[in-house]
């Protein structure tokens, strides 16, 4: 275990100091400044090691992280990096983007701050980078099977890599003009960097994975093309599929789903030029939807100079405390302030929105909001509560429903769920044989370490299924819904 008094020695919870907010608006840089290694060491010191971890079912990929806490805090980066690789290939992206379930059950958290796991996870591949411990691993010998991958965020690419090195010969198509999905086109740069998604990219061609980019499977290629063409076909596709606000007014100009908006400003941020940019510069910005888009959202109209900004979010603000329904070890519904919301901007609760009110050119000028109070889990308005705020660029930002059903997915004729899913059973094969789902097309809009952990354990089906035994690692925690029809 790491240090045997590390938890009573330190009781202080120490993460890295965010850039000050003038200075980092400015750039498009990570907001996280460097933190020290030894003061990055003595928190992986207070690791417990507990006779039982957790943070093991905290984590949908079962990451060993009592394991790498220690290795962590000895210095010991290779075996560190190991350990951390054994269950995650994309710990650079978790370590920056995940929320971190994994904290929520650290047993040191019943009655002590918890174990800053995520920020040891980012340093401790960021130190295996830079000492050169992260190479290609190819296959000794290939299979002679073919998997096409469909869609290149974290469920695909965790797919892709896993099948590439047990020896299959994989195609990652993406129909944007350069892989990572939401990785590179949804997730601003002052959250994660592109240089960082395109260091791991080149690992994976490295090892012989084909990357198919500008290719739209169910227009440019067909379902069945890829059927005929491959042994395995994995549907990565992701939940694409916005939930819009079908409210008075909502035909008007200046009105995009986040979808619309976060892409153009990735572009732009690392040097691309986007004609008729959808842009936030001097207006007042009304984000509805008060998630991890809409944070994003919120930042990245810090960025671009916003006049204003303010967050809507439908449901009552959160409570500071752990809520009694949601005990350890559970995740929990708390107030929380991303880095986003720190840098400015109005968070108001519990509204609706009624009306989108428009000028005289057709442009979204403001919107109505009346206040809203839970009757039996529903909202309901607040007589007396309406007002109306300006707003002259709105950004939905309300989730997703599910994977886009024109294209390939009706092509290939697998089954839905009444969520508009794709039905999957236990080895993450749709109805359709050789077809599987991985991620949010199969389970729902979901966190990235849920995609990166279906990844591993649709690739252990694929395999299996292409040559009747798979010796790839099953993700400890994820379940596939069984397949009913």
């Amino acid at each position: 275990m790491a240090d045997p008094q590390g938890f009573l020695k330190t009781r202080q919870r120490e993460l890295p100091a965010r850039r000050p907010v003038p200075v980092r608006i400015r750039d498009w840089k990570e907001v996280y400044e460097e933190q020290e290694l030894g003061v990055l060491q003595r928190q992986a010191g207070r690791c417990m090691d507990c006779g039982i971890p957790f943070c093991h079912q905290g984590c949908p990929l079962g990451n060993l992280i009592p394991e790498w806490n220690t290795h962590a805090w000895r210095g010991d980066w290779p075996s560190a990096i190991e350990r951390l690789h054994a269950t995650n290939n994309f710990p650079e992206f978790t370590g920056r983007l995940c929320p971190a379930p994994c904290e929520t059950s650290c047993v040191l958290g019943i009655n002590q701050p918890a174990v800053t796991i995520k920020q040891v996870e980012v340093t401790t591949i960021e130190e295996a980078f830079d000492r050169g411990l992260v190479r290609p691993l190819p296959p000794e010998r290939l299979s002679g099977k073919t998997v096409a991958v469909i869609g290149s965020g974290p469920a695909g690419l965790a797919a892709a890599q896993q099948l590439t090195r047990t020896g299959h010969t994989v195609a990652v198509f993406e129909r944007a003009d350069k892989p990572g999905g939401l990785l590179r086109y949804g997730i601003p740069e002052f959250k994660m960097e592109k240089s960082v998604l395109d260091r791991r990219l080149r690992q994976m061609e490295a090892e012989g994975t084909r990357f198919r980019s500008g290719v739209d499977v169910g227009s440019d290629i067909t379902g069945q093309q890829l059927r005929d063409r491959y042994d395995a076909v994995v549907l990565a596709v992701g939940a694409t599929v916005p939930r819009d606000l079908k409210v008075p007014g909502r035909e008007l100009a200046g009105i995009h789903q986040a979808m619309e908006f976060l892409p153009q400003g990735n572009r732009v941020a690392v040097g691309e030029t986007v004609p008729d940019q959808i842009l936030a510069t001097g207006k007042d910005v009304v984000v509805i939807g008060g998630g991890d888009t809409g944070a994003d959202c919120i930042g990245t109209a810090h960025r671009q100079g916003a006049r204003s900004v303010t967050s809507l979010e439908i449901m009552p603000q959160p409570g500071d405390e752990r809520p009694a329904s949601q005990p350890w070890p559970t995740y929990p519904m708390i107030f929380r302030v991303a880095s986003a919301h720190e840098e400015g901007g109005d968070r108001i609760y519990a509204v609706n929105t009624t009306e989108f009110t428009g000028d005289a050119a057709g442009h979204v000028a403001g919107l109505r909001l009346v206040e809203v109070e839970f009757v039996d889990g529903r909202p309901q308005p607040k007589p007396g509560t309406e007002r109306e705020i300006p707003a002259q660029l709105v950004l939905l930002a309300m989730g997703f429903l599910g994977p886009e059903g024109p294209g390939v997915v009706e092509q290939l004729g697998v089954a839905l769920d009444e969520r508009s899913n794709v039905r999957r059973d236990k080895s993450y094969m749709s109805s359709v044989p050789g077809v599987f789902v991985a991620g949010d097309a199969g389970r729902g809009q979901s966190l990235i370490v849920w995609a990166i952990a279906e990844g591993r354990a649709a690739a252990a089906g694929v395999d299996a299924w292409l040559t009747g035994s798979s010796s790839l690692p099953r993700p400890i925690a994820p379940t596939a819904r069984p397949l009913t029809v």
